[in-house]
């Protein structure tokens, strides 16, 4: 039997909104907001170079009630190029599907099997493959869907697509619960999911594969993104990752102990940055850098934070590759400081004033009032509850304090 090549996908959130807001680059910005849209891009040119048979979509291709004309326009433009190559398109909507305008507004070309919230099952044509689904009918899906898929097609190679939560996952709220045990003991070969932006080989006879987005959005969502290659011979499935992700986020750390002047914490930043422009995969890497370790010069590098900030950004824009996100500081210095000296008194007096209701209210207010000044989708990124505004409020005093400290100490080094 000639091998069989699918190509499953999920969560693509095409054009969600930006959340790095750090990214004060015009030219990267708009990289980052279009990263959905050639992650997307990627994966139709592959299928169209590895023959691939049919694309599977597990949910999420949308993101929530944003509404473009031009996402339907890009969209089309990319099912036709599968069309016209006679590869097919087998898609089930998510929870964000649901609620998205533009999802249910146009006509999919003739290559795309939506699934309704119903279910049903279709043959892949030429093949002795079945693909099996059941799109979300509302927003929230709080029990199984499971009962609604039929059982497999005997003597076939069955594959069933579901958005769902599984038994729970971090920072995922609970939808379409069921457990792998569960989808194991159903009959099919292949489970393709959705929902979970991480990926996760759950199992493998049979499979069970929840494939992660293929386009990380923030650095909560970080390092190299994926969709997952099936090749089914003789009625066997095997599976490979595919790269998809034009930008990634990730973390890094810096140790500068050691680095005892200007000059060598210049050069060590650089040889850094150098191997983490050889270890990305995307075509470009956006870093959260951290430096840590013990330095007699950690007070003055903290009162000169943008001044390294922009040295950073130099040096990662020399690699081609990399860019900055933001610096953080994670320093000490030698020995342990004189509680009774004056700055130390003095941090003392203003962390005490932190943590006094009264100085915490009045931050909250005058932080909502400056976000109040920038566009709702900003405000929602930066403090998107009363929660998180607290927490934002208390970050900011805390950091103008250690700056206070720092411009203090770093004037004595």
């Amino acid at each position: 039997m000639t091998a069989v090549r699918l190509l499953h996908t999920a969560d693509l959130h095409l054009d969600s909104p930006l959340k790095s807001l750090a990214l004060r680059d015009s030219g990267l910005r708009a990289e980052v907001e279009t990263a959905s849209r050639s992650a997307l891009t990627r994966m139709v040119d592959f299928a169209l170079a590895e023959d691939v048979a049919a694309l599977l979509i597990a949910g999420d291709l949308f993101d929530g009630a944003e509404r473009s004309a031009k996402t339907a326009a890009f969209l089309l433009t990319q099912l036709d190029r599968l069309n016209e190559a006679g590869i097919s398109v087998f898609y089930i909507r998510g929870n964000h599907d649901v609620e998205n305008p533009v999802s249910g507004a146009f006509e999919m070309p003739t290559n795309v099997h939506v699934f309704d919230g119903r279910g049903g099952s279709v043959q892949l044509e030429g093949t002795d493959i079945h693909i099996h689904g059941v799109s979300f009918r509302d927003r929230h899906a709080p029990e199984s869907l499971l009962p609604k898929f039929a059982g497999p097609v005997p003597g076939a190679v069955n594959i069933g697509m579901l958005h769902t939560s599984l038994s729970g996952a971090a920072g995922h709220d609970p939808y379409a619960p069921c457990t792998v045990p569960e989808l194991q003991a159903h009959g099919f070969d292949y489970w393709a999911l959705g929902h979970v932006h991480k990926r996760s080989v759950h199992a493998d006879a049979p499979f069970v594969v929840m494939p992660g987005m293929p386009q990380g959005r923030d650095i909560g969502e970080a390092g190299p993104k994926s969709a997952t290659l099936l090749t089914v011979t003789d009625g066997a499935i095997s599976i490979e990752e595919v790269p998809t992700s034009a930008v990634e986020f990730r973390r890094s750390a810096l140790d500068i102990t050691g680095a005892d002047d200007a000059e060598s914490l210049r050069a060590a930043l650089r040889d850094h940055l150098r191997t983490e422009a050889a270890a990305t995969v995307s075509d470009t890497a956006i870093l959260r850098l951290s430096l840590t370790g013990e330095s007699p010069r950690a007070w003055q590098i903290r009162r000169d934070l943008d001044v390294w900030q922009e040295a950073a950004e130099g040096f990662a824009e020399a690699t081609g590759t990399l860019r900055i996100e933001r610096l953080e500081l994670d320093l000490t210095a030698p020995g342990a400081a004189d509680a009774s000296d004056a700055v130390s008194e003095l941090e003392s007096l203003m962390a005490e004033i932190r943590r006094e209701p009264g100085f915490r209210a009045e931050a909250q207010a005058e932080l909502d009032r400056i976000l109040s000044l920038l566009p709702a989708d900003r405000r929602r990124a930066l403090a998107a509850d009363a929660d998180a505004l607290a927490a934002l409020a208390d970050d900011l005093a805390a950091r103008g304090a250690l700056a206070v400290a720092a411009r203090m100490r770093g004037a004595h080094n």
